[in-house]
């Protein structure tokens, strides 16, 4: 299950400054990891879709014919469920958790997480309901900050995520690829973005300092596929109460 949000961390995800610096960019950057890019993916999860801004960006660069949103916040279920409604999109709402997903096995083209798996506890079993729930082939589109950035002390004070499962971008990779997905070295980005460092870039911006090389990394995107005629993993659960309509 995921962590609750703090008051001004649920504030912030319906802000322009999260959608066009946060949401939009990644987006943008994921769609350019994918290999073999189909014209169109005709079914679409979104995790943890929040204040529902994702929905229309979804809907306009892969083309789906069926959305499906899931947030376990009601409240958020009804504001994506309004955002919807004004872009004219049709889309099913579930409110449940990315661990337990409504929708049976191989149904789904690509998934979409972004910047929800810092509030995921049982992280692993997650990753099993999306191998579970796309098709072979299909395409996760996993978004998320590091360790490096969720332990900073800006995050600390005004967010709130549990501190125990946070990961490096390694063991995030490590943690997908266990999972059973394929991830091609040209599907991984690593974006060292302004908000996410702890001067926020001032100082590259204000006196050219540039970053070390070396310096850890506080996001990672990543396009990973279920592979081609693959079965699900061990463990995984392969029960499904739920059509995709």
């Amino acid at each position: 299950m995921p962590a609750p949000e703090s008051r001004f961390g649920t504030w912030f995800i319906s802000t322009g400054t999260w959608n066009k610096y946060v949401l939009e960019t990644a987006i943008g950057d994921l769609a350019s990891l994918i290999a073999d890019r189909r014209p169109s993916y005709p079914a679409i999860v979104d995790i943890g879709c929040g204040w529902g801004h994702s929905l229309k960006l979804l809907n306009h660069r892969f083309r789906p014919q069926h959305l499906v949103a899931i947030d376990v916040d009601a409240k958020m279920i009804a504001a994506s469920r309004a955002v919807a409604l004004r872009n004219g999109l049709s889309v099913q709402f579930q409110t449940t958790s990315g661990s337990h997903i409504r929708l049976p096995d191989r149904s789904i083209d690509m998934v979409f997480c972004h910047q929800t798996f810092h509030h995921v506890i049982d992280q692993e079993d997650a990753l099993k309901e999306f191998y579970r729930i796309l098709k072979p082939g299909g395409v996760l589109l996993f978004a998320e900050s590091t360790r490096k950035f969720i332990h900073s002390w800006i995050i600390r004070l005004l967010f709130r995520h549990p501190m125990n499962v946070q990961r490096t971008a390694a063991e995030y990779l490590l943690m997908i690829r266990q999972a059973g997905f394929a991830v091609a070295p040209r599907s991984i980005s690593y974006p060292y973005l302004w908000w996410s460092r702890r001067d926020l870039a001032l100082m590259e911006r204000c006196f050219g300092v540039v970053p070390r090389i070396d310096h850890e990394e506080t996001l990672i995107n990543v396009a990973a596929v279920r592979p081609p005629c693959s079965t699900a993993p061990p463990g995984a659960n392969t029960s499904s109460d739920s059509t995709l309509t």
